[in-house]
């Protein structure tokens, strides 16, 4: 598992979680969500969830919906991506 803030992006942090399977994946995401709560609420920051579990897909945009988050769900290089950021309020491709 990596966390970290993209050099070409700094309101972009990664987190990358290929190869773990669900419940993990759902509590490091979690866990990572309310470490960064006040810059992802405010839309300061996304945070950009990589996973190969599909399961993944279901349960942490669940959960981070459910706590009133933005989330959008995308396949990519053969795997997943999760982005998360601002209110749930936002329309479908507004990254800050």
């Amino acid at each position: 598992m990596a966390v970290k803030d993209t050099p070409m992006d700094n309101q972009r942090l990664e987190l990358d979680i290929r190869g773990q399977i669900c419940p993990s994946t759902l509590l490091t995401a979690l866990r990572t969500i309310a470490m960064h709560r006040e810059p992802l609420r405010s839309g300061q920051q996304v945070l950009a969830i990589r996973t190969d579990n599909r399961d993944a897909t279901a349960t942490i945009p669940a959960a981070a919906r459910n706590m009133g988050y933005h989330v959008e769900v995308e396949k990519e290089d053969g795997a997943y991506l999760i982005l998360i950021g601002g209110e749930a309020s936002l329309p479908s491709g507004c990254w800050p």
